[in-house]
């Protein structure tokens, strides 16, 4: 069957906000939170004004791009490393005392392949509380971290992880050659 993006509606997706917050939001989160001289306390203040759930003594570093502040909670003193992308066209839930190291990306959206136009096929995203989530790792929609799991760098996540669990990226070629 041939894919028409022209036909694309994004039917059932909810923004969860008038046009003119999502441009004050995107407008915020680009000349102000993003940038290295902003500090913590605005950005989780600014996150906090536009709806996000944020407790005590969460860091949130700079460079942090978060889709839709309405549509994410984090729990008492997580980080967020810089570079870190929530693209959270869905609830992201984050637990307390978890680390979302540098470049990770968190993302709720996908699009049905099957679907003729393409139309959205996503899905929630929950990382539990004492969750480390390495750097440059990828969680895709629709996945469920347990409490106390680790994701190791670049590690991609594609489907639950259980509590306590270590989930690490396939070893690169180099590292399973012998060595002379």
């Amino acid at each position: 069957m041939p894919r028409s993006l022209a036909g694309f509606t994004g039917a059932g997706y909810d923004k969860g906000r008038p046009l003119l917050v999502q441009a004050l939001w995107l407008t915020v989160s680009t000349v102000i939170l993003g940038r290295w001289w902003c500090p913590n306390s605005v950005r989780v203040a600014m996150l906090r004004a536009f709806g996000a759930q944020i407790g005590p003594g969460v860091l949130v570093r700079h460079g942090v791009r978060i889709h839709w502040p309405w549509k994410l909670s984090i729990g008492a003193d997580s980080w967020v490393g810089e570079d870190v992308w929530i693209l959270n066209l869905e609830p992201v839930n984050i637990g307390a005392n978890t680390c979302i190291s540098q470049g990770v990306l968190l993302c709720t959206g996908s699009h049905d392949r099957r679907s003729p136009t393409f139309e959205f096929d996503n899905a929630p995203i929950t990382v539990g509380s004492s969750v480390w989530i390495a750097a440059r790792a990828t969680v895709l929609r629709g996945v469920t971290i347990g409490d106390d799991a680790t994701v190791g760098a670049t590690a991609l996540v594609t489907r639950d992880v259980l509590p306590g669990a270590v989930v690490l990226a396939p070893p690169s070629a180099d590292m399973t050659s012998p060595t002379n």
